[in-house]
């Protein structure tokens, strides 16, 4: 019996390009953010990001009110940190003035301050967990974060716009016994920690969901303006609590801390964290994850050294400016190590109470900005990991 004679048939297999918006109320993009993909089946030959959906007119308000009154103002921009986007603009004002917190005062802020950049990678954490399909992690994360929330509400009333750090200061001391409540929470928040590790960092899918996606050597970084964990995710030791303006640096001067960043294949032995899994390449979306996780880490460090400093340091907390005090001629400009990045503000004044211009510097802008290189290529289930990596917050954005 004879086979039959195999017959190939050769198709001519054409494929459309597609147009599909991502957004501006898909979940994963982390606010009212639109992205535009072009995809040719599965995989995304381009990313268009489009903002302006959120914007407030923040910059211009601020050239129609006193320095003082412009703080609420700055808690609605990275309405995450909003205690960072104080003292950030609180230091631009104190630059201007030529004026100087207390020693009290500068160790309040610092414990202030890290206490909110645990509360924003928390955050980071668990919503990350959530773009990538995995809901626990986001409700661990709440759960400690609401700690910290509690012991902010104890000092200025507010859980999400504070308005506590203040130009010349804070508003208020630290209430009788907070500084017990702040302790008795970090001794119970570093076992947690292990728990965060063993749900994300070192889960398997997870891994396969980051490690090797998004890519961004530290020469693209650079190039883009990015900063914070996105830069130093890319190998790049680069932080302004240490390498910024003297102003800056002083708060956490006599502090004992290094900068979260790969050097030489290692990252700071000091922080016990799982080992980078071999599938991990330097720049790609699990080490931006990876480097907010040890900064908590290390900011629980900086809170308990900034608490024990407290307690010895002289003078007060510092006292608020007057809200019509006026401002010196000139110009400043200075940025701070806010948790998503190098965060400025700029004053131009003519010698009134209120700026002549204001002006705001986002560092999830410049994070943003090189979206559409990280992404080209990627498949469309790829551009949630990428974007949630970069830890944006769209309120900075749309000013």
């Amino acid at each position: 019996m004879s086979s039959a004679a195999t017959n190939v048939i050769e198709l001519d297999v054409r494929t459309d390009e597609m147009l599909v918006n991502m957004g501006p109320q898909h979940p994963s993009t982390h606010g009212v953010l639109r992205l535009v993909l072009r995809t040719d089946g599965e995989v995304v030959s381009e990313v268009m990001p489009h903002i302006g959906y959120l914007h407030r007119c923040a910059e211009k308000i601020g050239e129609n009110l006193t320095p003082r009154q412009y703080i609420p103002y700055t808690d609605r921009m990275d309405y995450l940190a909003g205690m960072n986007m104080n003292v950030g603009w609180a230091l631009t004002v104190e630059k201007l003035m030529g004026l100087e917190v207390p020693e009290k005062g500068r160790h309040l802020r610092v414990i202030i301050s890290e206490l909110g950049r645990i509360a924003s990678h928390l955050v980071g954490m668990g919503a990350y967990g959530l773009d990538l399909g995995s809901f626990s992690p986001f409700l661990y994360a709440f759960r400690e974060r609401e700690k910290i929330l509690d012991l902010f509400e104890e000092v200025c009333g507010a859980r999400l716009t504070y308005s506590y750090l203040t130009v010349g200061g804070a508003t208020a001391d630290f209430p009788p016994g907070w500084i017990d409540k702040c302790l008795a929470f970090l001794d119970q928040f570093v076992p947690v920690i292990d728990e965060y590790h063993t749900l994300l960092t070192t889960n398997s899918i997870f891994i396969r969901r980051t490690a090797g996606i998004g890519v961004m050597p530290g020469e693209m970084a650079i190039d883009y303006g990015c900063s914070g964990p996105v830069l130093r995710g890319s190998g790049v030791n680069w932080d302004l609590r240490r390498d910024g303006e003297p102003i800056y640096t002083s708060m956490y001067e006599g502090y004992d801390w290094e900068v979260v960043c790969q050097t030489n294949g290692q990252y700071p032995s000091v922080y016990t964290a799982p080992n980078v899994p071999t599938e991990a390449v330097l720049g790609d979306c699990w080490h931006r994850f990876y480097v907010r996780m040890l900064e908590v880490v290390q900011a629980i460090s900086l809170v308990r050294q900034g608490i024990e400093k407290y307690r010895t340091a002289e003078g007060d907390f510092g006292q608020p400016v007057k809200l019509t005090q006026k401002l010196p001629v000139g110009e400043t400009y200075l940025e701070t190590e806010c948790p998503r990045g190098q965060m400025g503000f700029g004053i131009v004044s003519d010698g009134s109470a209120i700026p002549w211009r204001a002006r705001a510097r986002s560092s999830s802008f410049a994070n943003l900005s090189v979206v559409p290189d990280l992404c080209q290529g990627c498949l469309i289930a790829d551009v949630p990991a990428i974007v949630g990596s970069l830890d944006l917050v769209m309120g900075e954005i749309d000013r």
